[in-house]
């Protein structure tokens, strides 16, 4: 191997591919002393030595140093193959190095591929990937668009770096925050806490250093133009902006809206927040399917409850009845229970035992013994639950095969039409013409077949009655 050829090739590797020198001298070391071995025995004792200034190559076998000859016969090939190698396996760990530092951080690059729902995006230097998973549902990706994304995995897979990005992650959001709003990174507002359900909602919580400016108003920007920018860049997905506060007490309320809260209440002991509400806020503040509160509660760090004052009582009064009738829960104990926010048999079945003793007086054994039975409790109120549940799904489903054969069956909505054939006997009225026994016989004999055709006629009208009251307790 001539001297200049090595360092014009290290120097090369440095800065076509951003590659220490150090990492390269040392993998061409590392190359020949392998090929070295494979030459003259595995347990044979050699070092190779290859000087940075001038590029000459050393070797040393058995305290005796090899000539040039003797090194030039050392596998060539080998050596050339465990180079590319080595220097495959440093570009490799520099890569990783530079990703991993990113993650979290957002990148942009070109979107390659964008089939069977995975999308390759070229990041120059790498290949990075875009899995389903964490694309913004209902987004429609394609080949040569531009794209930003958060770095969210970095691994090695082989002599590749595989970098995984992500648009569902908060960090997309905040990220695009820091883009569009030059007082993040002037440090005149922060994001202090961000929720998100991607492609749908989310909630970013801010916060400023100076008491005149409004941090809100500065996110917005004039005419809504910078949070515009960042909702066209996840695909259209609502954001709300809420003021930050150190104090549960308001950020909970902040983190509610729009709804309107008339109160927080507050459960230090297991972290929870009831918050009561009237009962035209109620659906607002819970919001689709539970997405209103669910953010909220990500944003804040407790787990909010929303109920109206009405249901607030109904609860506190079953809880205290239901942990009453624990043996060794006295109505006092059950009170203080219910104080520091524990409502159900499941609440209570998770409770700390020294907080428990601390409460209430009792023993360690009466302790556990209590807190068992209310798992115990818990578990058959959840299998009642599970049943209820599959029982009201059954209903539902019963109901609408019912509902659809109504439709194929309109006549059966007309009962009406058989009522003068049950109603033809009175106007006959053969008891005041005739009273005697035979006429008597005689008229139930012309009666019989009507009577017995009657309950097939009612019977439709009952079955269509029990439908619609079905349907209402269903709706409500």
């Amino acid at each position: 191997m001539n001297p200049q050829d090595i360092l014009r090739y290290v120097d090369s590797l440095h800065r076509e591919k951003n590659i220490d020198t150090e990492i390269v001298f040392s993998a061409i070391e590392s190359a020949l002393q392998t090929a070295a071995k494979r030459q003259y025995g595995e347990d044979a004792n050699i070092s190779v030595h290859l000087n940075r200034e001038n590029g000459r190559i050393s070797a040393v076998l058995d305290d005796e140093e090899l000539g040039d000859d003797q090194i030039g016969r050392i596998g060539a090939q080998t050596a050339k193959q465990v180079i590319i190698q080595k220097v495959k396996e440093a570009e490799r760990d520099t890569l990783m190095n530079e990703y991993r530092e990113q993650v979290g951080q957002i990148v942009a690059g070109i979107i390659g591929r964008a089939d069977g729902g995975v999308a390759t995006v070229n990041l120059g230097n790498v290949e990075a990937i875009l899995p389903r998973s964490e694309q913004i549902p209902g987004e429609s990706l394609h080949a040569g668009e531009r794209v930003r994304a958060v770095v969210f995995e970095v691994k090695a897979a082989g002599n590749r770096v595989r970098v995984v990005l992500s648009r569902t992650r908060p960090q997309l959001v905040q990220a695009l925050f820091e883009q569009e709003i030059p007082e993040l990174a002037e440090e005149v507002i922060a994001i202090k806490s961000i929720s998100r359900e991607p492609g749908y909602r989310s909630k970013v919580a801010v916060s400023s250093v100076d008491t005149q400016i409004d941090p809100i108003a500065v996110c917005v920007g004039y005419r809504g133009s910078r949070i515009k920018a960042v909702r066209e860049e996840l695909a259209g997905e609502h954001i709300d902006v809420v003021r930050w506060s150190d104090d549960p007490q308001v950020m909970i309320p902040n983190a509610l809206q729009p709804a309107a809260v008339e109160q927080v209440l507050l459960c230090d002991m297991i972290g929870r927040a009831i918050v009561l509400v009237q009962e035209d806020q109620l659906s607002l503040a819970i919001g689709r399917r539970g997405q209103n509160v669910r953010l909220a509660s990500k944003l804040c760090g407790w787990d909010i409850e929303i109920m109206t004052g009405g249901e607030l009582e109904e609860q506190i009064e079953r809880a205290v009845g239901g942990f009453s009738q624990i043996e060794g829960i006295t109505d006092e104990i059950a009170q203080s229970l219910v104080e520091q926010g524990y409502l159900s048999y499941d609440d209570l079945s998770v409770i700390e035992p020294d907080l428990f003793m601390e409460m209430s007086g009792l023993s360690e054994e009466q302790v556990e013994r209590i807190v068992d039975t209310a798992e115990a409790r818990a578990e058959e109120a959840e299998k009642a639950a599970a049943e209820e549940r599959r029982n009201r799904k059954e209903k539902e489903r019963l109901m609408r095969e019912a509902e659809a054969s109504g439709i194929a069956e309109p006549e059966v909505a007309e009962p009406e039409v058989a009522e003068p054939e049950v109603a033809e006997p009175e106007v006959a009225e053969p008891e005041v013409a005739d009273p005697e026994v035979a006429a008597t016989e005689s008229l139930e004999s012309e009666l019989e077949p009507v009577a017995e055709s009657e309950p097939v006629d009612a019977e439709t009208p009952q079955d269509d009655a029990s439908d619609p009251d079905s349907s209402a307790t269903r709706t409500s």
